[in-house]
């Protein structure tokens, strides 16, 4: 089961491409710094940019530089079944331990679509799957009856659950079981998530604060709460202002602040944080004595 501080990766870019240098020294940074797996090719990871060429090179590139130091997500998600297959098999080939799967979006399929969606996705490739469930980005939502359906079939482990939803983790715990693994898509309800049995966050402020994060998990895993509630007050600026614009210019710029010469740039239609928002993450930074 996955567990702890696992970042959902930003991806630099540079004149246009895929900067795989800088994205190298990330990885190792955040595998230094106590990230217990890496999800590349997420939402934060600007997937929805990318080519299929260059989804897969970012996911071959990670599972390289983890080099089984940690195990690596892979985002493979698509509206399109065929392609959100054909990203888990050449995901699988690289040497990735699951596939995160976002529900398909656009499409807006029934509860029944969701189903058929993932059971096939499990029917044509081994490769754990992990639902990724945010209805805000996707307007789809699972219900806790289908996705208890899919926790019976054997490749369907787990979910990021990313609606905000509290009361949610306890419902899908008792209806698909407490080896079920739930994470936080959420970081500023980690704390909260995972008193209701949730076992980490796959993280966008890991980006930018993985020991701190991981330190986070950390207590939480071993129920140390009063440490946790410290460790929340202490990134809960930082959870928020990394949403202060479109995500993940705040999450660029931020690291930026802190690993000078780390490329800040977005492709279109995505832009750099405005000033209120890059206001807003300095404060942030100050405030958990990032710098």
């Amino acid at each position: 089961m996955f567990s702890g501080s696992i970042p959902a990766l930003v991806t630099p870019f540079r004149d246009g491409a895929f900067d795989e240098e800088a994205f190298r020294a990330h990885v190792d940074w955040q595998i230094a710094e106590g990230s217990s797996a890496l999800v590349p090719c997420g939402t934060t990871g600007e997937s929805a940019t990318m080519s299929i060429e260059e989804h897969d090179r970012v996911v071959a590139v990670c599972v390289e530089q983890a080099g089984g130091r940690v195990p690596v997500i892979a985002g493979c998600g698509s509206n399109d079944t065929q392609v959100a297959l054909g990203h888990m098999k050449r995901a699988q080939a690289a040497g990735a331990a699951a596939a995160l799967v976002v529900l398909p979006y656009y499409n807006r399929p029934n509860q029944e679509g969701v189903y058929a969606h993932f059971a096939a996705l499990a029917e044509g490739c081994d490769l754990p799957i992990l639902v990724y469930n945010v209805p805000a980005r996707t307007v789809t939502d699972i219900s806790v009856a289908t996705l208890a359906r899919l926790a019976a079939l054997p490749g369907i482990i787990g979910i990021k659950d990313a609606t905000g939803a509290l009361a949610r983790v306890a419902a899908q715990r008792l209806e698909c079981g407490a080896d079920f693994c739930q994470l936080s898509g959420n970081d500023d309800l980690a704390l909260g998530f995972n008193a209701m049995g949730g076992v980490g966050c796959i993280s966008v402020t890991a980006n930018v604060a993985p020991r701190l994060c991981a330190d986070f998990q950390a207590a939480c895993a071993e129920d140390r709460w009063g440490d946790a509630l410290a460790l929340q007050d202490r990134l809960f600026p930082l959870h928020a202002a990394l949403f202060a614009d479109a995500s993940p210019g705040p999450t660029k710029y931020a690291l930026g602040r802190l690993r000078p010469g780390f490329p800040q740039a977005l492709r279109l239609p995505m832009t750099p944080a405005g000033a209120a928002a890059r206001t807003a993450v300095d404060a942030a930074l100050a405030h958990a004595l990032l710098i």
